[in-house]
């Protein structure tokens, strides 16, 4: 299922959302702070050097006409020099420092994401996670953590010292030419103008690349997933071309926003450079117009500048760029929020997801024993869904007994042993697991005692010893043999040359796959459970093994409840009760011989069977 969850955007408030992200700066609050101060200060060095810059060439042009002598302008030009090599240390220092405590900040705070994240999914009912596609979440957990990290650092570098640089220039530019400063009045708007249509143009289409990703990353999962399947059937072709037209997507979509986003970079040099060429033909004016006869320190009449300097328009001309680049970073960051937008949309919804199963407020802490009623239970999936997936459950399993449940497929049999776990809860009516219904119990403490081997049966990258002891990491040697005895596992793990140290490769693909329902239920009996779920977890052994294993259960594991979902009724046919579903209902109960007379599925299945076991 891939469902890309959005929330309405009415509804959605912003604030909230950027509360909720800085929760997740904690420890690291102490760099963020000391990149914003170096960053402050390295962009105050920045805008004093222009203005040094603009006295040194006064000076220098000063002593050009006389009006300063040899000795005194040496003794300026040492002093301005000092001034401008201090400020571009002190600039230096402050960039290097304020990047590596912005780079640590924007790291751990995208580390403290994915692991609330991470903490938040994993505490997630199987009600919340059919919201979400494995795809979708593993796109929120990378691709979208990344983009919020370099937003988080493009914020701290670059929204600050970007508005910083702005007004600082601006300040300075009026301190030395106010007579010159509507120049900028009139581009910086424009500019302004420009990138903000830019930007309210590309944002909407980075949204709808984002949700591409999902599904890419949904392709590349199945395919990876299911590669056996595909070459079995030399679909090879059909997937790369799925893959080809989910990539062209992204592609299509990325070069649509690249191509409006490159108009930033001519609007703002077309900018630039009208602003420079005014500042110039209106400043080289007012300076060959302002220039006169001045006195100079001794008395003497000289040539000078009366209305404007060339110091002045250089630091004119120079305060003018660090405007418009001010601009232009400011641009950025805004693309890189909006990019980011999107992203932390999504990993919100995430963080905000409420688990629909939680812990009682008084919650029990023991299971008495491995009996369970279903009273008058009713389930369906969702609230608005039209049909029960469950209808008019009555059912009494005593502690220690064997129960067997069959039905055709989509008769809801694992659906009904889900809410013995509390994998989901009822919609109506009660489960009721050791005289207490199973909303009463420590969510832990219930699926310690109530042991399930799934459908799909897992393994993990690890040992045969590290996989089993996920049912019991305190488990002795003796205790997995004598578990892998019960499940004839033993036999064929003494057959390989590491014996219980053998590398399970991800996924179990290096064992077969009825060796690895072994192993599951190995392991479930690993946890000493009151009540074990076999969910059809011995498809793929022989009806012998099958036998031995159903035989092993009942022998050593008296007081437990066993219930077994099977396809064949030869897996079930010895047990105490057994359970035939049918469509969401239960259609009859009883033994084996008394289904064979009673019950017409059952007994449909049964001859089905053996006409094809025996040939009949």
């Amino acid at each position: 299922m891939s469902v890309d969850v959005l929330i309405d955007p009415p509804k959605f408030k912003y604030g909230e959302m950027i509360r909720k992200f800085l929760t997740a700066v904690r420890e690291y609050k102490k760099p963020s702070i000391i990149a914003v101060i170096f960053i402050a200060l390295e962009t105050l060095f920045e805008c004093v050097i222009p203005f040094v810059m603009s006295k040194l060439i006064d000076t220098m042009g000063s002593f050009s006409t006389g009006a300063i002598s040899e000795q005194n302008v040496l003794n300026v030009v040492l002093i301005y020099a000092a001034i401008l090599i201090a400020l571009a240390t002190g600039s230096l220092i402050c960039g290097i420092t304020a990047g590596r405590y912005s780079a640590r900040a924007a790291i751990g705070f995208s580390t403290n994401i994915r692991r609330d994240m991470f903490k938040k999914i994993t505490g997630f009912s199987f009600n919340n996670i059919d919201k979400f596609s494995a795809a979708s979440l593993v796109t929120r957990q990378t691709t979208d953590v990344f983009y919020i990290q370099m937003a988080y650092m493009m914020t701290i570098r670059i929204a600050l010292r970007a508005p910083l640089m702005l007004i600082f220039s601006v300040v300075m530019a009026c301190i030395q030419t106010p007579q010159l400063c509507w120049v900028y009045a009139i581009t910086i708007p424009i500019l302004a103008i420009a990138l903000i249509a830019i930007i309210w143009v590309v944002m909407p289409i980075f949204d709808k690349v984002f949700k591409k990703y999902d599904a890419l990353n949904e392709s590349i999962e199945e395919n990876v997933r299911g590669i056996r399947v595909v070459k079995t059937y030399a679909r090879e072709e059909y997937e790369k071309e799925k893959f080809k037209g989910r990539s062209a997507e992204i592609r299509d979509g990325f070069t649509k926003a690249e191509r409006i986003m490159a108009l930033t970079n001519p609007v703002m040099m077309a900018s630039m450079y009208i602003s420079i060429s005014l500042l110039i033909f209106i400043g080289s004016y007012a300076i060959l117009e302002g220039i006169g006869w001045t006195v100079n320190d001794a008395g003497e009449e000289v040539v000078g500048f009366t209305y404007m300097t060339v110091g002045q328009l250089s630091s004119l001309i120079t305060y003018g760029g660090q405007i418009l680049s001010s601009l232009m970073m400011i641009s950025m960051v805004f693309v890189m929020i909006s990019m980011s937008t999107a992203s932390m949309r999504r990993v919100y919804e995430v963080m905000t997801e409420e688990p629909t199963i939680k812990n009682p407020e008084n919650p029990v802490y023991e299971v008495k024993d491995g009996s369970i009623i279903f009273k008058n239970v009713n389930f369906k999936y969702k609230e608005n869904a039209k049909k029960y997936a469950l209808s008019d459950i009555d059912l009494e399993i005593k502690s220690g007994q064997m129960i067997g449940i069959v039905g055709g497929t989509g008769s809801s049999k694992s659906t009904l042993v889900n809410l013995i776990s509390r994998f989901y809860d009822t919609t109506t009516g009660e489960v009721i697991v050791g005289g207490k219904n199973v909303k009463e119990y420590d969510i832990e403490t219930l699926r310690n005692n109530v042991s399930m081997v799934l459908q799909k049966n897992v393994l993990f990258s690890g040992t045969i010893n590290e996989n089993l002891r996920w049912g019991n990491k305190n488990a002795t040697d003796e205790e997995i043999k004598e578990a892998c005895k019960i499940a004839q596992a033993d036999s064929f793990v003494e057959t390989f040359p590491d014996k219980y140290e053998t590398y399970i490769q991800q996924g179990g693909t290096n064992v077969s796959g009825g060796q690895k329902q072994r192993l599951c239920i190995a392991r479930a009996i690993l946890k000493k459970p009151k009540v074990l779920i076999l969910d059809d977890s011995t498809s793929a052994v022989d009806t012998k093994t099958d036998a031995y294993i159903r035989a092993g259960l009942r022998k050593t594991l008296p007081d437990v409840t066993k219930i077994i979902i099977a396809q064949r009724v030869s897996s079930v046919q010895d047990a105490d009760l057994i359970v035939v579903m049918d469509n969401g209902t239960i259609n009859g109960m009883g033994t084996h011989e008394e289904l064979l007379k009673s019950n017409k599925i059952y007994k449909e299945i049964y001859d089905m069977q053996n006409k094809v076991g025996g040939g009949k």
